[in-house]
C-alpha cells in the first residue's frame, strides 16, 4: 500500500513527520511529496527534503493521501493537481487523512459534505458536521485536531490500513498508552 504525504512550506512538522514515521514502522510505503519544491520548510523552521515533487508523481500510483496541517494548508488548497487528486481519491473511496487545519482543504475540495470530521479548535466553521473529538473516522476519511493528536491520528491510520493487530503492536513498541 502506497501513501502520499504532500508537504508545502509552513507544514506542521509534528503532524507530518509523526505520520510518516509511524506508517513506515507499520511497513507502509510512504512518500513525502513536495507540492511546490523538493526542500520544504516547516512552520517551525525544520527543513525536509521531499522524496518527490508533485509534478513528478502519478497520483493514481497511491492508495492513501494524508495532509498535514500548519499554515501551509492554504498552499495545499491552491494546488489544483492536489485538489483534483483528493476529489478522485474520494470518488474511488480511497483513504484520505487530514490533521489540524488540513480538513479545511478537504472541505474546499467538497469531500466533507455529509461527513463527520474534526479540525483544529477554533476552525469548526470550516466544516459541515464538525465534531470535538481528537480523531474522527467517517468511512474513508480520517481527521484529527492538531500536533498533540498526531500519534493517535497516525495509529488510527495504521488501524484502518493494516488492522487492529498491527496498530496494537505499534502502540506497544512506541510505548503509547
Amino acid at each position: 500500500m502506497k501513501v502520499m504525504v504532500p508537504l508545502t512550506d509552513g507544514f506542521e512538522e509534528i503532524e507530518a513527520l509523526t505520520v510518516v514515521d509511524v506508517l513506515r514502522r507499520a511497513g507502509l510505503d510512504v512518500e513525502t511529496v513536495g507540492v511546490v519544491r523538493s526542500v520544504v520548510k516547516g512552520a517551525h523552521g525544520v527543513r525536509v527534503m521531499a522524496d518527490k515533487r508533485l509534478m513528478e508523481v502519478n497520483p493514481r500510483q497511491y492508495d492513501v493521501i494524508v495532509l498535514p496541517g500548519g499554515p501551509g494548508y492554504k498552499t495545499l488548497a491552491r494546488a489544483s493537481k492536489l485538489m483534483e487528486t483528493l476529489k478522485e481519491f474520494h470518488s474511488k473511496g480511497k483513504t484520505i487523512g487530514a490533521i489540524c487545519a488540513a480538513p479545511a482543504v478537504l472541505a474546499q475540495a467538497g469531500i466533507l459534505e455529509e461527513k463527520r470530521a474534526t479540525i483544529y479548535p477554533g476552525m469548526e466553521k470550516e466544516l459541515s458536521y464538525p465534531r470535538g473529538n481528537r480523531v474522527v473516522i467517517d468511512e474513508n476519511i480520517i481527521t484529527s485536531q492538531g500536533p498533540g493528536t498526531a500519534m493517535e491520528f497516525a495509529l488510527a491510520l495504521v488501524k484502518k490500513l493494516k488492522g487492529n493487530t498491527e496498530m496494537m503492536k505499534l502502540k506497544q513498541e512506541l510505548v503509547v498508552s
